[in-house]
């Protein structure tokens, strides 16, 4: 059976889980220059289906302007181009023989603030997973009944209330600090 500070334990790391992917995505989107980990959340189109595209190619940035993604499979490198090409991030691979180059532009005033706009789609979707964790949690306390008064219940409801409060605040803070390196010139 379940008991309270085991469920709020469960959250916070369901909850951890949300934050850490909102810095990994978050990471991926570039400031101004070359990073290998800007590339891990464009997924491509590979063997019939969708894949990560560090599981299917290596990437390098040897450039603080270029990065270059070499395929494990060289039969491979069209559909890398395109996932490379279609990703939100403004990016115009080219294909030289097997080796794709991806140069990065320079950020002008109208593409950064695309790129905070895309950073603030995917701080919603960290604070979204969030909410997630405390309403299933919520739940949870809502259902126990063995051995739990009222009082322990709205007790830990506060208690979650507060730990969702303070994930969100992380991911606020998180989002300033990003935006901030992005629009600065």
């Amino acid at each position: 059976m379940s008991t309270i500070p085991q469920i709020l334990k469960d959250c916070r790391t369901q909850m951890d889980k949300g934050l850490e992917a909102a810095k990994r995505e978050f990471a991926s989107i570039r400031a101004g220059k070359a990073s290998a980990n800007m590339l891990d959340t464009v997924r491509v189109e590979v063997y019939g289906q969708s894949m990560a595209l560090n599981q299917v190619a290596s990437v390098a940035a040897p450039e603080p302007r270029l990065m270059i993604v070499t395929p494990y499979d060289k039969g491979q490198a069209k559909a890398i181009e395109k996932a490379i090409r279609d990703s939100d991030l403004g990016l115009e691979p080219s294909n030289m023989g097997g080796v794709i180059r991806v140069p990065l532009p320079a950020l002008n005033e109208q593409r950064r603030k695309e790129l905070v706009k895309v950073l603030h789609k995917l701080a919603e979707e960290g604070r979204v997973h969030i909410r997630h964790s405390r309403t299933d949690t919520r739940d949870k306390i809502k259902k126990l009944t063995e051995g739990v008064s009222e009082d322990d219940k709205k007790h830990a409801e506060k208690e979650l209330q507060k730990l969702h409060d303070d994930y969100i605040g992380k991911v606020e803070a998180l989002l300033k600090a990003k935006e901030a390196e992005i629009m600065e010139v």
